[in-house]
């Protein structure tokens, strides 16, 4: 299973071009498998980014998720138990942002493999990462 970072999600969508040829690989891989995975808070940091005009999208942010999500096989994963307890429960390994951290979480639990340019998430042993 591969799950995509919020960045992966927004560079697949609007910007293929700045994802590494092996994460466009993977996530092509993981579509055609139906093993393509995001956090339900990256639909959340995603509706931010519009709302606070750091991310420009030419309809509303409920249409261009809903857009996304009809582009490709993929299953949004709810934030359970277990994965908000790890979150809260992550040292200084994984940075302080909580979506970070929950994307971070859900990767562990599902044993997904986390596409991700963040560095800091790249850097940390207890996430298996592709860029």
């Amino acid at each position: 299973m591969i799950l995509m970072d919020t960045c992966a999600i927004i560079w697949d969508a609007l910007e293929p071009t700045k994802l590494t040829q092996k994460a466009s690989k993977s996530i092509e891989n993981a579509d055609k498998h139906h093993a393509l995975i995001i956090s339900d808070i990256s639909l959340w940091e995603i509706s931010m980014l519009i709302k606070r005009r750091r991310l420009e999208v030419d309809t509303t942010p409920a249409n261009f998720l809903n857009l996304f999500l009809q582009s490709r096989n993929i299953s949004v994963q709810s934030i359970s138990p277990e994965i908000a307890e790890l979150s809260v429960n992550f040292g200084a390994e994984i940075n302080k942002d909580p979506a970070d951290r929950i994307i971070a979480a859900t990767s562990i639990i599902l044993n997904a493999q986390l596409v991700t340019a963040d560095e800091n998430l790249r850097d940390s042993d207890m996430l298996e990462t592709i860029w």
